[in-house]
């Protein structure tokens, strides 16, 4: 995909009007229930897994044009709208403490849903890892808030979360969509938006093969040889990064071991013996600092390099709730409203072939638009 733009979202105190986000949910629903009846529930999914289609999505609704809080008021606002309707399409977490109440939340879908199997299992399992992977997997200064599940009665999902750098003040957002995982450790993602950032250390890209099996190797040894692996990687010369990276390009020039390790994690991680890393990710205790710890350990003395390659992509803008470029015009949002609601129940009543409401629409949309 080409970029058409670069998008940097800064973090924006305050909420959402009430009377915008009220006409937010309410235009969600509409163009979901619009979007479900003429396309299906699993490529409604897909879409949101698009972070291009989510921005256009989220300016459609009248928010910022780019803003951080795309992300969490849209998909706040997608929550309620599917809460009060039943489309097949379940949505779970939110910003901050909400998201870590995750997997009760799962359950209690499946649970009213009459969701059977393991479905709900696997789903909780999938969006853990996906939260796992993105703050210790991919180390790129951005540090989780917001995450959200979206899923099927079937076990497909997409998950929408993001982190932010409290330092820079701006915020990265990461897609994922089931059906494009095939291994949670090694480039799962759809997309990652957000600030162009020079270098991020990436275990999930194919680069860093070798250097995940030897984070496994190492933990697979007594927890005391595996501190003194690491401690003698920390006690050695601090390197310069710019001795694996090409010349030019504006990087930090030390990297730094972390100030501190959880030593009782690698503990655990002796007792599972994990057969790959996706497992020894899976162990309670195991975050950013361990995973550092080890890749630090395997590149600087045994030679395995991780990559240091940036995955994050560029997103495009339209208008907003701030005025930029212009207000939100709260007539036109009740139109489309209306429009849309029309449609769907034109849809509902077997009118499939004039769908009139859908059609006008239409007009606005050029003719080769991938729907997807």
């Amino acid at each position: 995909m080409a970029r058409t733009g670069v998008a940097e979202l800064p973090l924006h105190p305050g909420k959402a009007p009430r009377w915008l986000f009220s006409r937010m949910v309410e235009l969600a629903d509409a163009i979901l229930t619009v979007s479900v009846d003429e396309f299906g529930v699993h490529t409604t999914l897909e879409r949101f897994s698009d972070p291009f289609w989510f921005q256009a999505f989220s300016c459609v609704l009248g928010f910022d044009w780019h803003s951080s809080g795309t992300t969490t008021v849209t998909c706040g606002a997608v929550k309620e709208a599917l809460s009060s309707v039943d489309l097949g399409i379940y949505v779970a977490g939110g910003k901050g403490g909400v998201s870590r109440l995750i997997a009760p939340e799962i359950e209690r879908h499946c649970e009213r849903s009459s969701i059977l199997g393991d479905v709900g299992s696997k789903i909780i399992r999938a969006s853990k890892l996906a939260a796992k992977v993105d703050s210790a997997a991919l180390q790129d200064g951005h540090q989780l808030y917001h995450h959200v599940v979206l899923f099927d009665r079937y076990g497909h999902w997409t998950v929408i979360q993001q982190g932010m750098n409290e330092a820079s003040g701006y915020a990265r957002r990461y897609h994922w969509f089931s059906d494009q995982v095939s291994q949670f450790v090694e480039e799962p993602h759809t997309s990652i938006l957000g600030q162009r950032m020079s270098r991020v250390m990436d275990l999930t890209n194919r680069e860093s093969g070798e250097c995940k099996s030897m984070c496994c190797d190492l933990v697979g040894e007594s927890p005391k040889k595996t501190a003194e692996i690491i401690r003698a990687a920390a006690r050695g010369p601090q390197k310069s990064i710019l001795e694996w990276t090409p010349e030019g390009e504006d990087i930090p020039t030390v990297l730094h071991m972390p100030k501190s390790i959880n030593w009782p994690a690698l503990q655990r991680c002796y007792e599972v013996q994990p057969r790959d890393f996706e497992e020894l990710l899976c162990i309670k205790g195991v975050g950013p600092s361990t995973v550092r710890a080890l890749a630090y350990a395997a590149e600087i003395i045994y030679g395995k390099k991780y990559s240091w390659r940036d995955p994050v992509k560029f997103s495009f803008a339209v208008g907003g709730k701030d005025g930029v470029p212009f207000p939100v015009n709260r007539e036109a949002m009740d139109k489309s409203i209306q429009i849309l609601k029309q449609g769907a129940e034109e849809a509902k009543l077997g009118n499939r072939e004039k769908l009139s409401a859908i059609e006008r629409l239409r007009r606005f949309v050029p003719p080769d638009y991938d729907w997807k």
